[in-house]
């Protein structure tokens, strides 16, 4: 890398991003009664910012898609983002291992008729991604989001390659980490994990990638 080498930023300020939140990116209804009543619970903060459901939704209408993958579902905010772009007979198969969160999700999902599109498995990501290969479904899938437990996102990106179309988009969330990526004075385990993804995705060759600043860092993926 050349130590000339100038970046442009897009982290937004506090100030920016409120403004994107508030006047720029839509959210339905349904989506704002989601986010509300997700935000009640201890572990609120995790669900995706607006601005970051709606980039989803946009990438899985770029790449056409019909089957999608979602790793770390939550309360189904983004499931309700990516199935509302699918076409009719679409569908999404969502993996998360918490019924009391998913809950949350189902009953919007039902209001919002997007429960036909959504597939929800309660099981380990993982066993479920292998499964999907064991049944022969590789290579039939359009997009995946990942947005589960860090230190398995390697295997995750794996099964979701072999399960991707060429042309299809993988979406790995959190890949900034609140910054701690960019501080060598930060050295846990979970923070390890998104470096050393950081670096194998940028550097296989199978995709063509990119690390965008949008929400807590997003890294896509697009197979070759």
């Amino acid at each position: 890398m050349s130590k000339d080498l100038v970046v442009k930023s897009s982290i937004t300020v506090e100030k920016v991003a409120r403004y994107v939140a508030e006047k720029i990116t839509t959210e339905t209804e349904l989506e704002g009664k989601l986010r509300k009543e997700t935000s009640k619970l201890q572990s609120g903060g995790m669900i995706s910012s607006s601005d970051v459901g709606a980039f989803l939704g946009i990438l899985a209408q770029a790449v056409n898609a019909k089957k999608a993958l979602e790793i770390g579902t939550f309360t189904g905010y983004t499931a309700m983002k990516v199935a509302a772009v699918l076409p009719e007979g679409g569908k999404l198969i969502c993996c998360d291992v918490s019924e009391e969160w998913t809950n949350i999700g189902k009953k919007f999902w039902d209001e919002a008729k997007l429960s036909k599109k959504i597939d929800l498995r309660l099981a380990p990501a993982i066993e479920t991604l292998n499964g999907l290969i064991g049944d022969g479904q590789a290579g039939s899938f359009d997009f995946a989001f990942i947005d589960a437990d860090k230190k398995g996102y390697d295997g995750y990106y794996e099964a979701c390659l072999k399960l991707l179309r060429p042309g299809g988009l993988i979406v790995l969330d959190n890949m900034l980490w609140d910054g701690a990526v960019a501080d060598p004075s930060v050295q846990d385990d979970t923070t390890k994990a998104i470096r050393a993804m950081n670096e194998k995705v940028s550097k296989d060759r199978r995709v063509n990638s990119c690390l965008l600043t949008v929400g807590d860092g997003l890294m896509l993926a697009y197979k070759k």
